[in-house]
């Protein structure tokens, strides 16, 4: 049924500030723009980052951080803390090591959106038996 990740969605107050720090975070301009949304293309699938205008969440929608945490694979988890970091992202939860091979942390972003890195040597696995 679940085939396969397509869009995180994050809710922010400013759109406009959002698109120029994830440009800024990920090194690339959204590749997908119309009003009240901006869209990133990401990582080894394409994965996609939607930045969408917090007057379209639907209602009810907390404005707090929390809820799922969805994790972006990084090569190096503390050197992605620290960039979020430096960037104004607050610490939601500090560099953990999980187990062999999975490393974890998050942040909440300058618009209140958890955002989870992490090293995860299944990824790569899987990654590398696709080639």
């Amino acid at each position: 049924m679940l085939r396969g990740l397509t869009t995180v969605s994050f809710w922010v107050d400013d759109l406009a500030a959002a698109k120029d720090w994830y440009a800024e975070l990920l090194g690339v301009e959204p590749y997908f723009e119309r009003p009240g949304y901006a869209e990133f293309r990401l990582g080894d699938y394409q994965h996609e980052l939607g930045l969408i205008d917090r007057s379209y969440a639907p209602a009810g929608s907390g404005t707090a951080p929390g809820g799922a945490v969805v994790y972006w694979h990084v090569d190096d988890a503390g050197a992605a803390l620290e960039r979020l970091l430096s960037l104004g992202a607050k610490e939601y939860e500090p560099l953990m090591e999980r187990g062999p091979g999975f490393v974890t942390a998050s942040v909440v972003d300058p618009f209140g959106n958890v955002l989870g890195v992490m090293y995860n040597q299944h990824y790569l696995d899987v990654l590398e038996a696709r080639r």
